[in-house]
């Protein structure tokens, strides 16, 4: 049985995806890398307002692994506009 947090947790994230979605089709400006950096500042938002004050429960230990692995994705998002950036012969 899920605990309240984390139902809030799983309905706060999907409401996120799902409206960040809307608002960037709206927007005319919806693209994978775009969706998944407004997803991600969710994720983590969504993270931090739904932690716990005393006991980390392990579900939540889980989502470390996932942090890392978003922030690495993002992080490569980065360089690779930076790169498309620079003038040729720079690098």
């Amino acid at each position: 049985m899920p605990t309240k947090r984390r139902q809030q947790f799983v309905i706060g994230n999907m409401a996120w995806l799902l409206g960040s979605l809307l608002a960037l089709s709206l927007l005319g400006s919806l693209s994978s890398e775009l969706f998944f950096v407004v997803s991600l500042i969710g994720f983590l938002i969504i993270v931090e307002l739904t932690a716990p004050f005393s006991v980390t429960p392990a579900w939540r230990q889980r989502l470390k692994w996932l942090i890392g692995i978003g922030l690495s994705v993002f992080g490569y998002i980065v360089i690779r506009r930076i790169l498309a950036i620079l003038p040729s012969g720079v690098i």
